[in-house]
C-alpha cells in the first residue's frame, strides 16, 4: 500500500465556502509543511460540490473524492475518509474558511510531540453574542468534564492513526474528539492559529442545536465516566431519589400518627410513593448494567499502553501498528511502545 506521511480528510456538509479558494489555499499551505500529502473529500450528501471537485481533478489536482449515498453527518464523514486514508498522520480541515492557510505547517510541527493537535483561532473575531455563547459553552465543557478546551468548533486537527483507530465517534461527537482522546490518556495540545480573514459566519443557530451541544457533552460524560461503572450513575441517583421519598413519606406517616392530619387527597402522599419506586427502578437499572458490564468486562479495554522498558533492544511501533526494532546503543533497556493489549 502506498504510504504518504499525512492524510487530509475534508468533510464536505450544508456548510460550504469556495470550494477553488479554499483547496488553493489549503495546498499553499501542505506544500510549505515538507511532508507528502494526499487530500480526500468526503461529501456528505452535498450534490453541488461534487462538480466543483470533479472539475479540480481533471485540472489535475490529486484529490479522493468520495461520495456518500446521503448526509449523515460530519462524524460519519470523518470515520470514512480516515478508513480511506494512507498516511501515517491525520489531519481534518473543514470545508469552509476558518484558519489560514500558512498555518497549517505550525499545526503539523506541533503534531511530532501530541498525538492530537488542536487549532485555536486566535486572536479572535466575532461579535458580543458570539463569543457569549462560546464562553458559556467552554465554561460547561470545564463544569461537566473537567477538560480545558478554548476552540472545539475549529475543524483544523492533526492526530495520530491510533487516535482514529481506537476512538469511535458518531452523531456530532466529533466536535468533541480532543475530550474523548483526553479521557483515553492520549496527549493532546492545543496551539493558537490565525483565523482566516473570510470566517465571517453570520448565521444563528437554532435551540435545537444549543440542545443538541448540551446532550452531547451529558453523553459524553456519562460515557467516559459511567461507562465501567453504571451502578455509580444510577445508583447515587436513585438512592438520592429514594432517600428524599423515603423521608417525605416518613413525615407524612407521622403527622398522620401524631397529628392526626388526613393522608386523603394529599398530593405530597403520592409524590413521595412516586419517588421511592422511581429509586428503586433507577437503581436496578445501574445494578443491571453492573452485570452487563461484568459479563463482558474480559472483552473491554479502557487503557493505552504507552512504554514498556525491557532489556538489549528497542521495540517501536508506528501509528499504522507495524513493529519497529533497532538496538540501544550503551544501555542494557529496551522500551516497547504499544498502542494498546
Amino acid at each position: 500500500m502506498r504510504r504518504v506521511d499525512l492524510s487530509v480528510v475534508v468533510p464536505v456538509g450544508k456548510r460550504v465556502d469556495d470550494l477553488k479558494a479554499l483547496h488553493r489555499e489549503y495546498r499553499q499551505g501542505l506544500d510549505a509543511c515538507g511532508v507528502t500529502y494526499e487530500m480526500i473529500y468526503v461529501l456528505d450528501g452535498e450534490r453541488g460540490a461534487r462538480f466543483v471537485l470533479e472539475s479540480l481533478r481533471d485540472s489535475g489536482e490529486p484529490i479522493k473524492i468520495i461520495r456518500l449515498g446521503k448526509s449523515f453527518g460530519e462524524a460519519t464523514a470523518l470515520m470514512v475518509g480516515f478508513a480511506n486514508a494512507d498516511g501515517a498522520r491525520l489531519m481534518t480541515l473543514p470545508a469552509y474558511f476558518q484558519i489560514e492557510g500558512r498555518e497549517l505547517p505550525k499545526l503539523v510541527a506541533a503534531a511530532a510531540d501530541a498525538d492530537l493537535v488542536v487549532a485555536r483561532r486566535w486572536p479572535r473575531r466575532g461579535g458580543r453574542f458570539e463569543t457569549v455563547r462560546r464562553n458559556v459553552f467552554h465554561a460547561l465543557l470545564r463544569l461537566i468534564t473537567r477538560k480545558s478546551f478554548r476552540d472545539l468548533g475549529c475543524g483544523a486537527r492533526v492526530m495520530s492513526r491510533r487516535v482514529a483507530q481506537e476512538i469511535t465517534i458518531y452523531g456530532d461527537q466529533h466536535r468533541l474528539l480532543p475530550v474523548l482522546a483526553a479521557e483515553q490518556g492520549f496527549e493532546v495540545e492545543e496551539i493558537d492559529v490565525a483565523q482566516s480573514p473570510r470566517d465571517d459566519f453570520r448565521g444563528r443557530y437554532r435551540l435545537r442545536e444549543y440542545l443538541h451541544r448540551l446532550l452531547d457533552l451529558l453523553t459524553v460524560f456519562f460515557l467516559t465516566r459511567f461507562t465501567k461503572k453504571p451502578l455509580r450513575f444510577f445508583g447515587m441517583i436513585g438512592s438520592g431519589t429514594f432517600a428524599i421519598g423515603g423521608i417525605a413519606l416518613a413525615v407524612l406517616v407521622a403527622q398522620r400518627l401524631l397529628f392526626g392530619a388526613a393522608l386523603a387527597d394529599r398530593p405530597a402522599m403520592l409524590l413521595a410513593c412516586l419517588m421511592l419506586v422511581l429509586g428503586v427502578q433507577l437503581f436496578a437499572i445501574g445494578l443491571i448494567g453492573e452485570l452487563i458490564i461484568f459479563t463482558h468486562a474480559k472483552d473491554l479495554k479502557d487503557y493505552r499502553i504507552a512504554d514498556i522498558v525491557e532489556s538489549h533492544r528497542v521495540k517501536e511501533r508506528d501509528d499504522a501498528g507495524a513493529e519497529l526494532t533497532a538496538p540501544i546503543a550503551g544501555g542494557s533497556e529496551q522500551v516497547h511502545r504499544a498502542t494498546s493489549l
